[in-house]
Parts: structure tokens; C-alpha cells; sequence
């Protein structure tokens, strides 16, 4: 069974750094290809960062490229996001995500991911 929990948002000012952590409760972390989306009010669920179960291979949206930075540490089932160069239209819920399969365009799609954190709410003021 896969927990995920989602820590590490809160309110910065633009420019500023934030990482978020995602813990699974689980046992089988390292079988999951982990996902991390965001929601900003009034708008769909968009999808920000996804990484394979070794941690070898990652894919971003355009969008974060060159500032946001997924990574894991299976030993201690989490995931990380570290968000560099914050911008307000970075403000949003942001959620973690666990799926057992992996391809570089399902990855992006909320519906490949079976399992789901709470969110954690990143405010970045200009």
C-alpha cells in the first residue's frame, strides 16, 4: 500500500527557494515511478516533474526547466522537488503522485498515477 505525504510548502518571495519532500509510508517506494503536479486555483491539475524508480531518469515541463529539480532516496522513501527562482505564477497546491508503470508521455497525465498525497500549498509573492 502506498501513503504518500507531502511536506516543505509555505510562503516565499519571488526568487526565493523552497523543497518539497514526499514520503511514502509504503514498502515498495522503489517500484513506483514518482510524479509531482500542481494545482493553482480555478485551473486544471498540471503536471511539473516526474522521476523513474532508479532515479536515472527525470522529465519536466517546459515551464519549471532549469529551475525546479526532481530526486529520490529510496532508502528513505521520499521524493524531493527543489524549487529554485520561485515566480508568482509558481503559486499553487502541490501534490506528489505514485504509479507502478512508466512512459515519458503517461507521466504527465494525472490519470497514470494511482496514488496521491494530500498537497502542500506554495505561495509566491512578487
Amino acid at each position: 500500500q502506498v501513503q504518500l505525504v507531502e511536506s516543505g510548502g509555505g510562503l516565499v518571495q519571488a526568487g526565493d527557494s523552497l523543497r518539497l519532500s514526499c514520503v511514502d509510508s509504503g514498502r515498495t517506494f522503489s517500484s513506483y515511478a514518482m510524479g509531482w503536479f500542481r494545482q493553482a486555483p480555478g485551473k486544471e491539475r498540471e503536471f511539473v516533474a516526474a522521476i523513474k524508480w532508479s532515479g536515472g531518469t527525470t522529465y519536466y515541463v517546459d515551464s519549471v526547466k532549469g529551475r525546479f529539480t526532481i530526486s529520490r532516496d529510496n532508502g528513505k522513501n521520499t521524493v524531493y522537488l527543489q524549487m529554485n527562482l520561485l515566480k508568482p505564477e509558481d503559486t499553487a497546491v502541490y501534490y506528489c503522485a505514485a504509479s507502478s508503470t512508466w512512459s515519458t508521455n503517461g507521466v504527465q497525465s494525472p490519470g497514470w498515477y494511482g496514488y496521491w498525497g494530500q498537497g502542500t500549498q506554495v505561495t509566491v509573492s512578487s
